[in-house]
This record gives structure tokens, sequence and C-alpha cells, in this order.
């Protein structure tokens, strides 16, 4: 107990949170903030303590989902804000301060976690967007877009909705990708095909669109149909690594949008490589992807329940993987909020659609997913989460040599 009161005694000093016990006892740490929350954390458990200092992510998380813990005052999402605000990345505190010899051990398994053949890559992939599709037609905007969205205007317009911020998104990135009617494009992790559709019916572009989830493939393969664009966009249930001239290889652009958090490190070369060789020598790819502000390791959470295999990469491992492929990078923006203000939207839609998700399958599941999403957006809001955009290019002539190409793309699709 004293250990666990220790840790809350170092996490908490903005706000007043009040700990209740299994057996009745309580203690109080923070003190009054008027921009933090008075919360309370009641442990159901006498356990709780000790797997909460054992690993603090899945402890608590645990404990979250199977209702040993709960939270008066506010909810899951308000009270991982509540520690994450008190510990901001800007600040140097972590919430999981370890030893060298505990950091060191879970780096090496990190890389083990990462190794990502293609056999178990399929195996990570379908964990995660193989759950049943209803699911996450209840929570994300009309087109699917599981990624980060784009909110140009959201310090002036707040109530811009999700559909119209993903909407945006896929223009800004379509901007980057200098595209011109006729070129073969390769998407590479395509989810429900949101955006290679989008990229045939905007700049009239042929896109293959590859995935290792089989839920995704039926989905996007009928929306081609649906479309009555099968002969220009299509679908392919695949390992990037075994795209080839059978498939239309070499191609003019490549587009990869959310897919490489999945690759691991370990394959970071391996798949700047691959993406070389699949490009024409005038092509162009641009990456958008999660990202870590310094190399790091995946949470056991993440890895247990989410995303196993996966890891959110720092842009210097990025850079280290693609340097020796003869790929240039030509531009980099970091989106720093804006995944923040998505996960919040799909958090609300998820609260709303409590029953609907309880009944596909249930309430731990439920609190399972509200406590991702909840980690996720406080990850971006106060942690050491951001967006990457990196464009490359094989031809350093290749681009226009200012980014002025970029703005008037955008407008004209947004417009």
């Amino acid at each position: 107990m004293w250990l666990f009161e220790k840790v809350l005694s170092r996490l908490v000093s903005r706000g007043r949170l009040t700990l209740v016990y299994s057996d009745g006892r309580s203690r109080q740490f923070g003190a009054a903030d008027p921009d933090f929350p008075d919360l309370t954390l009641k442990l159901h458990d006498k356990r709780v303590p000790f797997d909460i200092v054992r690993d603090p992510r899945l402890g608590i998380a645990e404990a979250y989902m199977d209702g040993r813990a709960t939270i008066e005052g506010g909810d899951i999402m308000d009270f991982i804000a509540f520690i994450r605000g008190n510990n901001p990345w800007e600040s140097g505190k972590d919430i999981d301060a370890a030893s060298p010899v505990s950091r060191a051990a879970k780096k090496i398994a990190r890389r083990v976690a990462q190794v990502n053949d293609r056999r178990k890559a399929k195996a990570n992939v379908a964990h995660h967007y193989d759950l049943s599709g209803a699911l996450y037609a209840l929570f994300l905007d009309t087109d699917r877009q599981y990624s980060c969205a784009y909110w140009p205007d959201a310090d002036n317009s707040p109530g811009i909705s999700l559909e119209q911020s993903q909407v945006d998104k896929k223009a800004h990135i379509a901007a980057k990708l200098a595209l011109e009617p006729g070129m073969k494009v390769l998407d590479i992790g395509c989810g429900w095909g949101g955006m290679a559709l989008y990229l045939h019916k905007t700049c009239g572009v042929d896109v293959l669109g590859v995935t290792l989830s089989e839920e995704q493939l039926k989905v996007a393969r009928q929306r081609a149909i649906d479309e009555g664009v099968a002969d220009h966009v299509r679908f392919e249930l695949i390992d990037y690594r075994d795209v080839g001239p059978s498939l239309g290889a070499p191609f003019d652009r490549i587009v990869s949008v959310g897919m490489f958090e999945h690759v691991g490190t370990a394959h970071f070369q391996e798949f700047f490589r691959h993406c070389h060789n699949l490009l024409t020598p005038q092509g162009v790819m641009l990456i958008h992807t999660i990202g870590r502000m310094k190399p790091g390791r995946t949470d056991a959470f993440t890895r247990k329940y989410i995303f196993p295999g996966g890891y959110i990469p720092a842009l210097s491992e990025m850079v280290a993987g693609s340097e020796p492929n003869k790929l240039m990078i030509t531009d980099v923006e970091v989106l720093r909020l804006h995944y923040a203000l998505t996960l919040r939207e799909w958090y609300k839609r998820t609260q709303e659609k409590k029953a609907e998700i309880e009944a596909l399958y249930d309430a731990r599941f439920f609190r399972l997913w509200s406590f991702y999403l909840a980690g996720a957006t406080a990850a971006f809001e106060h942690g050491g989460m951001v967006n990457f955009q990196v464009q490359y290019c094989r031809d350093r002539r290749t681009l226009p040599i200012t980014r002025d190409y970029m703005a008037a793309a955008e407008a004209t699709l947004r417009g």
C-alpha cells in the first residue's frame, strides 16, 4: 500500500484525487485546482494496488475493465486526462518511472514483440481490424476513416464535424501526392477503401489497395462495385512485401495511412526498400503515421489488447529506416493535436452507443474500448504522441521546389 500511495503522491499534485480501498479506508492526494476536477478512485479488490505498481497502464486498465476499480466524479476519460495532465510530456516526468535494468529488459521484450513476418503480421492485423464491422460503424465517420482526421478550421469553427474533418484529411494527403489523371497508385493498408476511392474520384487515378484484414477487404471490394469503379480501384488481401509486377508495379505514387505503426522497427529498412522498388524513378510516397517524440516502447495494455506487434515510430527511427534505401525525404509535417480532436469524437460516439456495443460484445469489452480511446486521447493531449506526414521521392527533381503546389491542390480539392 505504501508504495502505491507513494506513486500516487508523485503523480498527483493538481486537482484532488480521493483513493478508497476495498476495506473502506481512504486517502487523498493533490490539492484543489480550478483547471483540474476532483475525482475518486474506488478499488474493489485488494490486489489492485499491487497490479498497478507492477505495471501502471496495464494494471489500471485491467482493474477498470474487470470492474475492480471504478471512477466517481467523472469517467475514465476524465481520470486518465487527470493523471496525464499532471505529468505532461513537456515536463520531462514519466508516469512509468523504471530502473535501468527494468528499462533494458523492456527494450529487449519490445524488439521481440515487433517481429512481424508475413504470418504474424496477418494475425496481428486480424486481432484488431477483423472485429465486427458493426463496431467500427458505430463510432467512425460514414467513410470509415480509422486514422487521424485533419481539422484546419478547428480554432475558428469548433463545430466542424468528424465527417468533414476526414474529408479534409484525404484532401490534405492527396495534395501532397501531386497526382495527375491516369497515374497508378498503391495504397498500403487500405482499410475499408475510403482513401483509394477518394483518390480515384477526385484525381482520376487508378488505385490498388492492399490489406491483411479479410473483413476490410470484403467491405472495400463491395464499395468499389457499388460505385461502379471496380475496374479502376482494386483491392487485394496481400502483404505489401508480396506486391509485384503481376499487380501493376511499379507505381507512380504510394500512399500509406495508419499502417506504418504495424511494421515494427526490425522491419523498417525492409519496408522502405520494398517501397523504393515499387516506385517508378519519378515516384512519390506519402506516409501518414502516429509518431512518438522519442524512441520508446509499446505499453503492455496496447500490446496485449489492442495492437499486438505494433509500435509507434519516432521520426529518427523512420529516417534511419529510409536513408539506406535511396528515398529522399522531401516534406515533413507534424500534426500535434489533430488526433486528440479525432479521438475525443470517437470516444463521444462510443459512449453514446454503449448499449449497442455491449450487445455486440459485452460490458467488459465496452470498458476496454473506452479505456483504449481515453488513453490514446491523453497521449496526444499530454503525452509524447503526435502524427507525422512524411513525403518521399526517388528523384529530387520530381516535385516543385516550394510547397506552394500543396496548398493550391488542397484548396482545389476542398473547394
